[in-house]
């Protein structure tokens, strides 16, 4: 029970960063709330799969091909972009950790590093830099691909089960 609520909490917090980076980029408040709640669903996509021993890369990109899903609908019932709600709720999945031990790592070797343990950050730094990358591409191809798919397909002819 108390995962349940972890997952809960943290989706309240996604939702607010999503928030946070909506207003960053100036949306319509209209929008705000339908922002919130895809990407508070979004992150708990993730966050439920890398509880159960996911890929962190597949998990990605389960969160956002759902934003990508839930933007659409969105975006007709709101009248604005898709990517006014797909855009700010998949920013708080950015792999930030990864990307900052790559650039330790990068600086590392940089500076004085013993012969011995410079294999072992090469490979930290490369792994953690592949990480990033990967992650970041299944966020852009689950955002991209519900949009593509459902292109020819009117947002409107779209049923929204109540």
């Amino acid at each position: 029970m108390t995962e349940l609520y972890h997952f809960l909490e943290m989706g309240v917090w996604l939702g607010f960063a999503a928030i946070g980076f909506a207003v960053l980029f100036n949306v319509p408040q209209r929008t705000l709330p339908v922002i919130w709640l895809v990407g508070a669903l979004g992150g708990i996509t993730k966050l439920v799969i890398l509880h159960f021993g996911g890929n962190i890369i597949l998990a990605s990109l389960a969160g956002a091909t759902l934003v990508g899903f839930l933007s659409i609908p969105a975006a007709h019932s709101k009248h604005a972009p898709p990517l006014v709600f797909s855009i700010p709720a998949v920013i708080p999945m950015v792999p930030g950790a990864f990307a900052y031990r790559m650039m330790l790592g990068l600086i590392r070797l940089a500076g004085d590093t013993h012969a011995d343990s410079y294999s072992d950050i090469l490979n930290s730094a490369v792994s953690n830099g592949l990480k990033t990358l990967f992650i970041l591409l299944s966020l852009a191809v689950g955002v991209a691909i519900p949009m593509l798919v459902t292109r020819k397909e009117s947002a409107k002819k779209m049923k929204i089960i109540k």
